[in-house]
């Protein structure tokens, strides 16, 4: 018979010897712990925060469900790994890395370089036309926004992107809409509100176009003679 009272490494009363898979766990939880008195992740270049409330961590491309996770990861053999490389190849190419510690927002992978913000203009007019196809009665929106003074030294045409609702932050997220972004240098950038419905996005369906305006060359024209100056000043009204 086994003595399971009397085993060895364990005293009466105490409960079984700490299994493999427990020791791992403790393990974690302590680096854990000290890890969250220790660093800064407002300032951690590679911890992403998405839309569902999760963490990614941008250089290893992992999930992870909370903090203590991810502290976790970044102290492990695979982020380790994945740092060394990166160091390498920004080496070679010249190109340094971004530092944990020099972003400048919490969740942000920023890096040395930041682009020059340019003084905004205001914001571009557009016209918003609805639609219906009159084969499938397909509903759709047509868009039209005017950048006369786009800076084609940045891009040459407008650029848009969907977003989520739990990606902004000016309303309360709702899952009946997503909204509609679309910037050009040195425009505010613009946001349209639009149900949350899927869009078929076929060439023939979604459809942009950008036309750049076109100035007729001004004629010289003889300008017609001063009036003699006059001393006296007729009263307004």
């Amino acid at each position: 018979m086994t003595d399971r009272q009397n085993r060895p490494g364990q005293k009466t009363g105490s409960g079984a010897p700490m299994t493999a898979q427990e020791a791992a766990m403790d393990r974690r939880e302590r680096l854990r712990r000290l890890a969250m008195e220790t660093v800064d992740l407002s300032k951690d270049p590679y911890l992403l925060r998405n839309h569902l409330g999760t963490y990614e961590c941008k250089l290893c491309l992992t999930l992870h469900t909370n903090e203590g996770s991810y502290l976790a990861h970044t102290q492990g053999k695979k982020h380790q790994v994945n740092l060394a490389r990166r160091a390498a190849k920004e080496a070679m190419v010249g190109t340094p890395a971004p530092i944990p510690g020099e972003g400048d927002g919490p969740y942000g992978a920023q890096g040395l370089h930041k682009k020059s913000v340019a003084p905004r203009i205001g914001r571009p007019g557009y016209r918003v036309t609805k639609q219906r196809d009159p084969m499938t009665y397909q509903k759709s929106l047509l868009f039209e926004v005017d950048y006369p003074e786009i800076d084609t030294k940045v891009t040459t045409t407008p650029l848009y992107r969907i977003m989520s609702c739990y990606e902004q932050r000016v309303e309360e997220p709702d899952r009946d809409y997503q909204y509609l972004l679309i910037a050009a240098e040195p425009y505010e950038t613009i946001s349209f509100k639009i149900p949350n419905l899927d869009i078929d996005r076929s060439p023939e369906k979604l459809y942009q176009h950008w036309d750049p305006l076109c100035f007729n060359e001004r004629g010289e024209k003889q300008l017609p003679a001063l009036a003699g100056k006059s001393g006296h000043f007729d009263p307004i009204g």
